[in-house]
């Protein structure tokens, strides 16, 4: 059975973060959503209108593979360079706030459950769901790659 490092990154969470927005009822952006930053490095809001499903799907996957994390380094793994013109650019975290509500959602949903000091980490459910979305990417694409054949 394929799993979430068997599918190219970028396919699987475009897949994923469809399946968050149609599958996961827990899973939807709040009101303030269309007009926040993802963080102070960033001059304005996300282009894309799903982007709160990327997001999280990307922070699934996160957790697929490095494990237990907490929302600071989450949020540091979402964070950026501020500056640069005339003086060096700084690193600075993206929103926690942000990485907090997904993760919040996500723990609603019975995806993600929290480990005593050591952050959140999948539950059974969710590494199941993931490796669901990455073996029906990986047929989609075999399918699609046997057609051109």
């Amino acid at each position: 059975m394929p799993t979430v490092y068997d599918v190219p990154v970028d396919a699987f969470i475009t897949r994923l973060a469809l399946e968050l927005k149609e599958g996961v009822e827990q899973v939807k952006p709040p009101p303030w959503a269309d007009y926040v930053k993802t963080g102070v490095h960033a001059e304005r809001q996300p282009n894309s209108e799903d982007w709160w499903y990327i997001r999280a799907a990307s922070i699934l996957r996160k957790l697929y593979v490095k494990g237990p994390m907490g929302v600071s380094r989450m949020s540091q793994a979402y964070g950026g360079r501020t500056g640069g013109r005339s003086a060096p650019g700084h690193a600075r975290s993206g929103s926690s706030n942000i990485v907090r509500k997904i993760l919040q959602q996500l723990e609603d949903a019975g995806l993600v459950a929290k480990v005593d000091k050591k952050g959140r980490t999948l539950t059974d459910k969710g590494r199941s769901f993931l490796d669901q979305v990455a073996t029906d990417l990986k047929k989609s694409m075999d399918k699609k790659a046997m057609a051109q054949v």
